[in-house]
Formats: C-alpha cells, structure tokens, sequence
C-alpha cells in the first residue's frame, strides 16, 4: 500500500561557535551556504474520524451522537488493532437556525453536536481498513489523514549534516577559485524548513477528504517519502596558498 505524502514545516536548532585570533588583522572571509533534504517513509499517521447528529433538543441530540460516535469508536479500535491509540480531538453543541430575508429574527430549529476523534496508527498497513470501518459505522464527518515520522529528529540531523559537509565543500571549492585557503571555520549557523512532523500538536502534514470506498472495495491509500530539509550559513577565514 502507499501513502501520499505533502510536507510540512520543521525548524532545526541552530549552532554557533567562533574562535578568536591573537593580535593581528582580521583574515579575509568567505561566505556561503548550501542545503540538503533527506527523504524517509512515514511510520506513523493521524487519522480524524467523527459523527455529527441534529436534532429538536440538545439532550436528544447528544444523546445520539453518543450512541453513534460509540459504534464507531468499537469499529475503529477493532479494525486498528491493538497499537493504535484514540484520543477525542473536538465536542461541540450548537444550536441550528434557519435565517430569513424579510429581515424577521431567526428561527430556531434544532441543535447539532459534533465529537471527533484522532487516531493514531503506527501500523500503516491498517489504514485503509480503519478509514473503510469508521465509514461503515456512521462517521459522517471530513476525515483527514496526516502522515508522520516517530522519530523526526535523526533525520534533521542527517539532513544537518549533509548541509555543513556541503557548505565546507563549496567553501574550499570558493577558496581555491580565488587563489586561496581555508584556515579555519569562523561560524556555522543552521536553520532550514524542514518537513516532518511528529504530534497532533504540530503542523499538518497533509489534510484531505477521506473518499467512501465503493461496497466492497478497501479506500485507496497513495505513499510517497516525507522529505527533510536542513540548510546551514558558514563564514571560513581564508589565506593566500
């Protein structure tokens, strides 16, 4: 099965050292920078489902929307298996008017509840089957699907780290261009917008509308890698050969 993946933002931490020369003028400098992606697979994904109920009275609008989101939550824990995690992303009680234009005030006519729920799968496997399970069990609401990597972290610092190897090469490469040497490195900044993205709390990696799989036929799931950027600013002291 594969997974369609969009990006989205991460921030690396940035770094920074300098050393000092003893008495003397300032060396002449170079400045560059480069940037480098490392792509890996998602291992996790968030999925939302819900279940919104309308009805003349609040309590009987709630009551049904319990009884609903509850079918939906079993069909969901059974077709997710026992990793998969559930956790209530959004309840809301509202009531429903039906607005005119004569200008009269609005009419009343019923209250709407809402109850979402996030689940989270490391199990990309059951996917399909969890989306195919909360629609046969009455989720009624936009599903969004958002792809993940557990352990974002060591990808940014591969990522890091193939953008300073970058950025020391073009630095020598400049150097010698000019008749020149590296001496030392002065600074190193990194940054980047990386994407990856590693809790419901962060960013969305990618939203869509969950399509309802035809009687029969599992929800086609696309994939693709969640790429990681790091770049990185460099100041070298240069000489003449």
């Amino acid at each position: 099965m594969k997974h369609l993946i969009l990006p989205a933002l991460v921030l690396v931490p940035a770094l920074a050292f300098a050393k000092t020369l003893p008495g003397g003028p300032a060396p002449a400098i170079v400045r560059v920078s480069a940037e480098a992606t490392v792509s890996r697979a998602p291992d996790r994904v968030y999925i939302d489902v819900g279940v919104r109920t309308v009805a003349p009275s609040p309590n009987v609008a709630a009551a049904d929307n319990a009884t609903r989101l509850a079918r939906v939550i079993g069909a969901v824990r059974k077709a997710s298996g026992p990793g998969a995690q559930l956790t209530t992303t959004g309840y809301t009680l509202a009531p429903q008017y039906q607005y005119h234009s004569d200008g009269k005030p609005p009419t009343p006519t019923g209250y709407a509840v809402t109850n979402q729920v996030q689940v989270r799968l490391d199990d990309l496997g059951r996917i399909a089957a969890v989306i195919d399970a909360a629609n046969g069990a009455g989720a009624n609401l936009q599903q969004d699907l958002r792809f993940a990597l557990r352990h974002p972290q060591a990808v940014r610092l591969r990522a890091l780290a193939r953008a300073a190897h970058r950025a020391r090469e073009e630095a020598g490469a400049l150097a010698a261009a000019l008749g020149l040497r590296v001496v030392r490195i002065v600074s190193v900044e990194s940054g980047g917008a990386g994407r990856a993205w590693s809790g419901p709390g962060g960013p969305r990696l990618y939203q869509q509308a969950i399509p309802v799989a035809r009687p029969g036929s599992p929800t086609p799931i696309e994939s693709g890698t969640i790429p990681v950027n790091a770049s990185v600013n460099m100041t070298v002291a240069v000489a003449p050969r």
